[in-house]
């Protein structure tokens, strides 16, 4: 399990300069933005130092002034003044504090857009090959988990950390400049806390590894059990998948403690020794009041940034991780646009002119995976609307054809043909458009049944979307439907039968009319009779006028086929009609009486 959640683990650097500048290329479109929430954020920083220094100044000049040179109503209206500035400049910081928080979100938040955007792009132009080996939960994780890691760094994270240090150098100055041996004696602490904080930062750093590895696994194991509910309830399986989800929990549980426990000695330490700093500053600082070198404002204004001093420190931790998570986010999220488009268009394509759908296979070898051949040198010719059957044992390499004459995948030898064109020298779009697909679990999308039909595509009218679906019989069931055509359809067509999606996918075929191809994958598998009799139906006005391909384990439903290619371990060993084929005495006829033997 370690091995397989390990690309979730965080092995790189809290802080990568190649990744952040790398990110800083999100931030240039709004680079103004980003100036006026910096300036903000510098205003904001020194407004923020002014409150202890007018303390101090009140203290000694209006509450316990060193010498006696006004009256009370004068000390009174004064302490007013200070007062009413005070106010003012808390009201001046509330407004800076605002505009920053509110820029730095409205540019996190563009930022976000423009990534998911970026994206999601990038995954459609993929080729089919990277999501056999990339799961769809990992591929969320990445335009959502992560990509809300980095806003919480643009927000709360780097711009603070650049904040916190704009604070703690002006509280430095101010510390030096009101009295320096004071200043010194506090920064006794300052050792220990560095140090410290290093051993806490690389604590946390190893335990936010190991929580991030935990929370994956817990996912991962989530997403399983309620994809597969049936299988578990069937065979009883809710105790023993408890029992480990529980073992995974517990993981996760004993390690967010032990981020606890270290949060909480970092914050206890860190206020302990904010504590001893304040009792020097205390013992130190108020022998020298009493012999009249420091006054009591400057002691309590120095009091004041102490405490100002620590808070940023304290923050620490926190922000470390969030910076952390940030650069582990961003390097899987560019782990993904990195990624290569296996599948390119020529740089000068070629265009198809009237699609006649003539199909040759030229010694074609093709495998998944280097040296794994699936189809091993196979040729053949499908003639213009000629009906051609593919069959053969599972594994026999039957499917892949079709992702081939898609182009979804690229083969390593031989050559593909459309109407005499090499398939890799024509736009991928310009070739699909041609193909129409139906396979043995066609894919339905959250939406209305209208939706489904036509994708969106607005030249399909309603009335074509009526008129295909009557055609492959399809509207005997959608006719049925509450708000019939406007019926929601829920995620991946859940309410409706095998048979029903199998008939919205030929309705779908239908509308976008392909000009060339049909590809039928085992269409009729898994339906009832009667089902089965509305298929056939529809496969036979489908196929009408169209070179089509189908791939069907069910010998009855391509007998009335031109021709049948029958293939074997990547290879094909038979040809001819399904009488011819029955009176070989070969592969087909084997697959024949396996299926009728009874």
């Amino acid at each position: 399990m370690a091995t397989f959640f390990q690309e979730d683990e965080i092995l790189g650097k809290a802080y990568d300069a190649r990744i952040m500048r790398r990110l800083l290329t999100y931030v240039r479109p709004y680079l103004r933005l980003s100036i006026i929430a910096l300036v903000f954020l510098i205003f904001l920083s020194l407004v923020d130092l002014v409150g202890p220094a007018l303390i101090g100044y009140g203290i000694d000049h209006y509450i316990a002034p060193t010498t006696q040179t006004s009256s009370e109503a004068q000390r009174s209206i004064g302490l007013l003044e200070v007062s009413c500035i005070y106010l003012f400049v808390l009201i001046i910081g509330f407004i800076l504090r605002y505009l920053h928080v509110l820029f730095l979100s409205i540019i996190g938040q563009r930022i976000m857009f423009d990534m998911r955007s970026q994206m999601f792009d990038h995954l459609q132009r993929l080729s089919l090959s990277y999501f056999d080996h990339n799961p769809v939960g990992r591929l969320m994780t990445r335009l959502t988990n992560d990509v809300d890691a980095l806003n919480e760094m643009f927000t709360s994270g780097a711009i603070s950390i650049l904040g916190d240090v704009l604070t703690i150098l002006g509280i430095t100055i101010l510390l030096l400049v009101i009295n320096w041996q004071l200043a010194l004696v506090t920064f006794v602490v300052l050792p220990p806390l560095f140090w410290i904080a290093s051993y806490f930062r690389v604590a946390m750093r190893d335990n936010f590894r190991a929580i991030r590895v935990r929370l994956a696994r817990i996912n991962a194991y989530i997403a399983e059990n309620i994809s597969g509910m049936y299988i578990v309830q069937l065979f009883n399986r809710e105790q023993r998948n408890f029992e480990q989800f529980d073992e995974l929990n517990r993981d996760y549980l004993h390690q967010s403690i032990r981020s606890l426990l270290y949060f909480i000695s970092f914050s206890s330490i860190t206020n302990f020794l904010s504590a001893v700093a304040i009792a020097l500053i205390i013992w130190y600082g108020g022998g020298r009041v009493l012999v009249g070198a420091l006054t009591i404002g400057a002691l309590v204004a120095f009091l004041q940034y102490v405490d100002r001093f620590f808070l940023p420190v304290r923050d620490l931790a926190e922000k470390y991780n969030i910076l952390q998570s940030a650069m582990a986010s961003s390097e899987r999220i560019f782990k993904v646009l990195d990624e290569p488009a296996t599948i390119q268009d020529p740089s000068k394509p070629e265009e198809f002119g009237n699609v006649h759908g003539e199909i040759e296979f030229k010694d074609v070898w093709f495998a998944y995976n280097p040296g794994d051949w699936v189809l091993k040198g196979i040729s053949f010719k499908i003639h213009a609307g000629e009906r051609v059957a593919f069959v053969g044992a599972t594994g026999a390499g039957k499917t892949s054809l079709i992702s081939l004459i898609s182009r979804f995948y690229d083969i390593q030898k031989g050559a593909i043909l459309v109407d005499g064109i090499d398939v890799r020298n024509v736009r991928q779009k310009d070739l699909r458009k041609h193909v129409g697909a139906v396979l043995q679990d066609p894919f339905i999308f959250s939406g209305t049944i209208a939706s489904n039909i036509r994708l969106h595509e607005e030249h399909i009218s309603d009335d074509q979307i009526r008129k295909a679906a009557e055609y492959v019989n399809a509207a005997h069931f959608i006719d049925q439907l509450p708000e019939k055509y406007n019926q929601e359809v829920r995620e991946r067509g859940a309410g409706l039968s095998v048979g029903q999606k199998q008939l919205l996918a030929f309705a779908r075929a239908i509308a976008f009319n392909p000009e060339i191809l049909l590809i039928l994958d085992e269409a009729t598998s898994s339906v009832d009779t009667e089902t089965e009799v509305l298929i056939e139906d529809a496969l036979n006005k489908l196929m009408l006028n169209r070179t089509s391909i189908i791939i069907a384990h069910r010998l009855s439903t391509i007998r009335n086929v031109d021709r049948i290619i029958v293939m074997h371990k990547g290879r094909i060993v038979e040809q001819g009609t399904h009488e011819q084929l029955l009176g070989q005495q070969g592969v087909y006829r084997r697959l024949y009486d396996f299926q009728y033997a009874q």
